[in-house]
């Protein structure tokens, strides 16, 4: 066996240009794209992508990556690689024969060594120093300066203003990118082109014409409108809506059903902890009518589910 030292970025990190993208993952996001392309390729300065949870941060970058893929970004940007490392795992040291060294400034080396990697690091705010905590930022400015690493880095706006604008040397280095929740119809859009990577990732198919989807689809979407949804909940559009359609699809898994129905995105809706009970009941009632159709056509009895 050789003495070869493993590569912490190859531990700790995960590359989003090697992943398998079934579809885009970030329609609807080409403007917060183009602005982190063109803030990667000014000198000296990063991107800092900036918004409410659950509006799809995470999902720009994979975006930038998935077009870094398919050659669809600038020369100045074609054959780079993002990686993404989780601050958790930043904590602590590691060991080197004698020497003892913090992860990060390992990493960063690591990086800065290795030509066309740009860093990814949710969560930033936690790489501000907070009560007598590792000051990984401080770590990180000097290479951040000197345009030795490119960093994409992503937080809510509390935790920006909380944290993060604290640190004015910190905040310096980036490019201020703000994430919007997207609107009710770019929702529906962001949905209809999620299923195929959902149909992939569960193993089970929607078997409904394209304008029956979106029926389906703008349902969930408006009963989780802002006004509905249980107050300071995590998740906003699209992530909520998300999650209400993939769980429909768990539940036709859960039957040994290969295709998703009715019933199917009912008992999601049944079960979200997303909105209110008193809309659930409403909404409930609404879904029966919308889709007495479907219903009727499948033979399903709803009144048994709930």
């Amino acid at each position: 066996m050789d003495n070869e030292v493993l590569s912490l970025i190859d531990i700790y990190g995960v590359n989003l240009t090697d992943k398998e993208y079934i579809t885009d993952p970030a329609i609807a996001r080409d403007n917060e794209i183009k602005q982190c392309i063109l803030t990667l390729l000014t000198p000296e300065k990063s991107a800092l992508l900036v918004g409410k949870a659950g509006i799809g941060k995470t999902a720009i970058v994979e975006g930038l990556a998935y077009r870094i893929q398919n050659n669809n970004v600038p020369d100045a940007l074609k054959g780079w690689s993002i990686l993404k490392i989780n601050v958790a795992s930043l904590i602590g040291t590691t060991s080197n024969e004698s020497e003892t060294q913090s992860k990060l400034d390992v990493i960063i080396r690591e990086i800065s060594a290795r030509e066309k990697t740009i860093l990814f690091i949710d969560e930033t705010h936690l790489l501000v120093n907070r009560s007598g905590g590792v000051d990984f930022a401080n770590l990180l400015k000097p290479s951040l300066d000197r345009g030795l690493i490119k960093m994409i880095g992503a937080t809510t706006n509390e935790e920006y203003e909380t944290y993060i604008l604290r640190d004015r040397a910190f905040l310096r280095r980036f490019q201020k990118i703000d994430v919007l929740e997207s609107d009710k119809p770019t929702t529906v859009k962001i949905l209809m082109g999620t299923i195929p990577k959902l149909e992939k990732q569960i193993g089970v198919k929607l078997n409904y014409q394209p304008f029956q989807v979106e029926k389906f689809m703008k349902f969930i979407v408006e009963m989780t409108d802002e006004y509905k949804r249980i107050y300071e909940i995590s998740s906003r559009y699209p992530d909520i809506c998300l999650t209400i359609v993939a769980n429909a699809f768990t539940y036709a898994l859960y039957d040994n059903a290969n295709i998703v129905t009715t019933k199917h995105f009912y008992q999601a809706i049944c079960n979200t902890k997303s909105v209110y009970d008193d809309v659930k009941v409403k909404e409930k009632e609404r879904f029966k009518k919308e889709f007495a159709d479907f219903i009727r056509n499948e033979n399903v009895n709803l009144n048994e589910l709930g």
